[in-house]
């Protein structure tokens, strides 16, 4: 009888810890069409249940910035919030409509009286919200403000409306994410860095409550060097020629990151990296194998 009971009060246990939490799924940076094309059909069927949705679509318009075609598709497909970048600002039509679009920021550490958000406050289910803020590195980037002090004064804004913020850390240097996450650590729920387009194998709870993961990879071409055309980097890369990059073409991945999220606390429970290989039938896969004996140096 107790073993029964003690089954039964744990399980209960269980069942109000899974109620209390949010789950959150990030996307790496979307890179052009296989990126897009990928996401839709990981979100159609593919994807675990997830309450908020989140993608970096910097690179979203053919590897380089978006534009308000993408940022509909991605929503249409089940994407609730967008992140930037460094490539942000590519597309001169951003301008147009950066500032009339909900849930769409840019890199907070841009200086004053740049169109766009930094942050945001997203509303879900329940009426739960979660903010969401975006800075980028300054190693081997831009010389923009400190993403360090930005991001605190942010999280002081924000932590008057919730305890649930996402912070996506747009950097080259693993170092500076992984600072930045340190010096985060229990005063925001999670810190994904993005930019790289490789997604690492360094996903955890840092001490204070804070998930961590250096960078979430891409959604992209799974054989392009992250997610250009071979042959195009090979140009540059091998002969040192000028060479205009283009998105490869191929089967693409999905990588990203599901964030478990206390409701009350704003600490997270748990972290698991995502991948999803696109699905292609045989005629497809033919296609995209001859197509990359193309890729050679030119």
């Amino acid at each position: 009888m107790c073993k029964v009971v003690l089954f039964c009060i744990v399980r209960y246990s269980l069942a109000m810890d899974l109620q209390n939490n949010i789950s959150v799924l990030f996307l790496g940076d979307v890179i052009g069409k296989p990126g897009r094309r990928v996401i839709k059909q990981y979100l159609a069927g593919h994807a675990p249940k997830a309450d908020l949705i989140i993608a970096n679509a910097e690179n979203a318009a053919h590897g380089f910035g978006t534009t308000e075609s993408n940022l509909q598709e991605l929503r249409d497909a089940g994407v609730q919030a967008f992140t930037g970048g460094n490539h942000t600002f590519d597309r001169k039509e951003i301008f147009e409509f950066i500032d009339q679009q909900q849930n769409v920021i840019r890199p907070a550490n841009y200086p004053a009286g740049t169109p766009g958000s930094g942050s945001c406050i997203v509303e879900i289910a329940d009426g739960i919200k979660v903010g969401l803020i975006n800075v980028l590195g300054r190693v081997f980037m831009e010389p923009l403000e400190s993403p360090f002090l930005v991001a605190e004064k942010l999280i002081e804004q924000l932590s008057a409306e919730t305890k649930i913020i996402i912070v996506d850390m747009h950097a080259e240097a693993t170092a500076e994410k992984i600072a930045l996450g340190l010096y985060l650590d229990g005063r925001v729920s999670a810190v994904v860095g993005t930019h790289t387009h490789v997604q690492t194998a360094d996903e955890r709870i840092l001490p204070n409550g804070t998930a961590f993961l250096t960078d979430a990879g891409c959604c992209g071409p799974a054989n392009g060097v992250i997610g250009m055309d071979q042959a195009a980097v090979f140009r540059r890369m091998v002969k040192q020629l000028p060479s205009r990059f283009e998105v490869a073409e191929g089967p693409a991945m999905v990588n990203g990151v599901v964030f478990d999220i206390d409701k009350t606390t704003g600490k997270a429970s748990a972290i698991r990296r995502v991948q999803f290989k696109e699905i292609l039938d045989e005629a497809e896969n033919q296609a995209t194998t001859d197509s990359s004996k193309l890729s050679k140096i030119v």
